[in-house]
């Protein structure tokens, strides 16, 4: 269960380049995630949702501001903890693969899926691969903060499509970042994810 508190990165950063550079990761994780954790701790402040995990709050604060901004901490903290440095031929292996054979038929085809998803999700979200309850995998997407958690699923790895994940880098090209992104993916820390 995560704590309101600034997650800490596992990897210098510059570690993600070409495909997330440092001015990127300085801004989206240096200030953006920043100043949601610190509207988060404000929010919280005094209310009943103090000293309950960032989790419990997306699972059952209302729509709102604090909903909102719970759901970007876990959000965010997810997404900087799933990456490594690039590799080319990127593959997962062991039971994330045989779970994503199991549900989509082919790594090939859950890429294909996942990255349909995230092109065609209008304006700022993400696209989560999650499990459910089952074991079952699922492509879901999520429109501004929004988590699969809220729906009883486990999210397994997250890509964020608003522009300040990708712009300075890619300017409008989504696509692209997209398809770059498949590079720096930690499978391992995916698969852990697993329940």
């Amino acid at each position: 269960m995560m704590k309101i508190e600034m997650p800490k990165l596992a990897y210098a950063t510059t570690a993600l380049e070409p495909v997330i550079s440092e001015q990127t990761i300085n801004f989206h994780y240096g200030k953006h995630l920043q100043n949601y954790v610190n509207t988060l701790g404000s929010l919280v402040k005094d209310t009943e949702w103090e000293g309950k995990s960032v989790e419990e709050i997306v699972e059952g604060a209302p729509e709102g501001p604090l909903f909102n901004n719970a759901g970007q901490v876990l959000n965010h903290a997810l997404y900087f903890d799933q990456f490594r440095a690039p590799r080319q031929n990127n593959l997962p292996t062991g039971k994330i693969l045989d779970a994503i054979n199991d549900t989509f038929g082919s790594f090939d085809n859950f890429k294909a899926q996942f990255t349909q998803a995230a092109t065609t999700l209008f304006g700022s979200g993400w696209a989560w691969l999650s499990q459910q309850t089952n074991g079952k995998l699922v492509i879901t997407k999520e429109a501004n903060g929004s988590n699969p958690l809220r729906q009883g699923l486990t999210p397994l790895y997250g890509l964020d499509v608003w522009e300040h994940a990708y712009y300075l880098d890619f300017q409008n090209r989504r696509v692209d970042h997209i398809a770059a992104s498949w590079d720096i993916v930690d499978w391992e820390k995916v698969e852990a994810r697993l329940k």
